[in-house]
């Protein structure tokens, strides 16, 4: 009898196996990482820029010197092109900008005052891609009017032709919208301000230092 009740025991035992196998929590299914390609930068974009400049004036006919500085805001343009795999980005980009940079000193007796009314740049950049990051270096032709005003007399206005160079950092915020922020020194050279304008005939140059912000979209 013994062996009858532990051969029908153990019968129980064996049959409750699967049932209680099937009870047991089953293991989260395995899911693969999700692939995040590397971001590109190619392709043509449309912004905004703003932010300010300070720079340096020389009256040499009154061997005077002043610092014009303030703010400037305008419309940027641009093209990247970065290849498959590689980290290294190269653009060409064009900006203008309304400014407000101006400063005045004694000259002669009398008040000599530099005046910068707008500012561009038509430039070309290489960066080093880190995905969604694009440090950069960047320099080309800048473009923008030196105003000459001494108190009492009529002054001279030339729109001059120069260099400029640079560096910065850009980096997607979301979507197709990058932000960057970048320092470019320009030097626009210099005006001729005549005896009959200035009272006495002076060059006047104007090199700037140009701080700013902007928020581009790239389609």
């Amino acid at each position: 009898m013994k062996r009858f009740v532990v051969a029908g025991l153990g019968f129980l035992a064996l049959a409750a196996m699967p049932a209680s196998a099937a009870d047991l929590p089953r293991g989260a299914p395995y899911r693969a990482p999700v692939y995040a390609p590397q971001y590109n930068w190619t392709g043509f974009y449309l912004g905004i820029n703003g932010g300010g400049g300070f720079g340096d004036s020389d009256w040499n006919g009154f061997a005077v010197s002043n610092k014009p500085s303030g703010g400037m805001i305008g419309g940027t343009a641009g093209y990247n092109w970065q290849g498959a795999g590689s980290p290294w980005v190269f653009g060409l980009e064009g900006d203008i900008d309304w400014t407000n940079l101006k400063d005045s000193t004694a000259c002669g007796g009398l008040n000599c005052q530099t005046k910068n009314n707008w500012f561009g740049t038509v430039r070309g950049r290489v960066g080093y891609a880190f995905d969604r990051f694009l440090p950069y270096f960047t320099g080309g032709l800048a473009i923008g009017d030196i105003e000459a005003n001494r108190t009492g007399f009529i002054g001279s206005k030339d729109t001059n032709a120069g260099w400029t160079i640079g560096a910065g950092i850009e980096g997607v915020i979301a979507g197709n919208w990058t932000a960057k922020v970048e320092y470019l020194y320009a030097d626009l050279g210099d005006t001729t301000c005549s005896a009959v304008a200035c009272g006495v005939p002076t060059n006047v140059d104007l090199t700037v230092n140009v701080v700013r912000a902007g928020l581009n979209y790239r389609f």
